[in-house]
């Protein structure tokens, strides 16, 4: 299975400032990406029709979604729907990222809808999961993530595939500040995932990819790829700048 290195933008970039990233990224990485590699890009919704189109005519690379309402269509205002994200290229959705838990107060419940509604729609589902700073220091990490792993996973566990699902170990106390999970503390935590996988999904647990999330920069990168279970990470911050970004996926 091929790493995984995903770009979240979140709220960042005009149109044509996605576009521009988007153009200098997709230059970058012509004809460089290793054979081990796909790069995915989740731009925000406004940008999407006209930074997909670029990402996706190179090889190997992809555009994804942040976030959508587990729903075909109805009465959401405000809400995006699966079918009208892959109307606009997308191949990717994420789901439960920190900021969606821990700042707009999405559920565990919720966020495992999200993960079989978009199964189901045909998107590729990267669940999110991690612990507060304040969980970490009461030693309920292994809780944490067996908690939101279930839970996420609950309504997938006959359809979820190695090819349409992918975990992201995200701590919430190393996202955009600058802190990052030592060697030690990413092995134990994505280790620990690995074997919930391998317990909720037996037969596609061990081959479903595991990214890193958390301050991820070109200078750490290949450490942290290189490590046991760590088959992708998830960049913000340092994704933002195309040329960052490259060095990370080429890393």
């Amino acid at each position: 299975m091929k790493k995984l290195m995903a770009a979240n933008w979140k709220m960042y970039k005009t149109v044509a400032e996605g576009v521009a990233t988007a153009t200098e990224l997709a230059k970058l990485l012509a004809d460089r990406l290793p054979a081990d590699r796909e790069v995915l890009v989740c731009p925000s919704f406004t940008m999407l029709s006209a930074v997909a189109p670029i990402l996706t005519g190179v090889e190997g690379c992809f555009a994804g979604a942040q976030n959508f309402y587990p729903a075909g269509q109805g009465a959401f205002t405000g809400e995006i729907a699966p079918e009208q994200l892959l109307d606009l290229g997308c191949a990717y959705a994420l789901a439960g990222h920190s900021e969606r838990r821990h700042v707009l107060g999405e559920e565990d419940g919720l966020i495992g809808k999200k993960v079989a509604f978009g199964l189901d729609a045909g998107l590729k589902m990267i669940l999110c999961v991690g612990e507060t700073i304040d969980e970490r220091r009461a030693g309920q990490v292994e809780a944490v993530l067996a908690r939101q792993l279930e839970m996420g996973l609950a309504g997938v566990l006959e359809k979820a595939t190695a090819a349409n699902l992918a975990v992201a170990y995200e701590p919430v106390w190393a996202i955009g500040t600058g802190e990052v999970a030592g060697p030690a503390e990413i092995l134990a935590a994505h280790a620990f995932v690995r074997e919930k996988l391998v317990a909720l999904l037996p037969s596609e647990g061990a081959a479903v990819r595991i990214l890193y999330g958390g301050s991820v920069k070109p200078d750490n990168a290949g450490t942290i790829i290189r490590l046991d279970n760590v088959d992708g990470v998830l960049v913000g911050g340092a994704s933002l700048k195309a040329d960052s970004f490259s060095q990370i996926v080429l890393a």
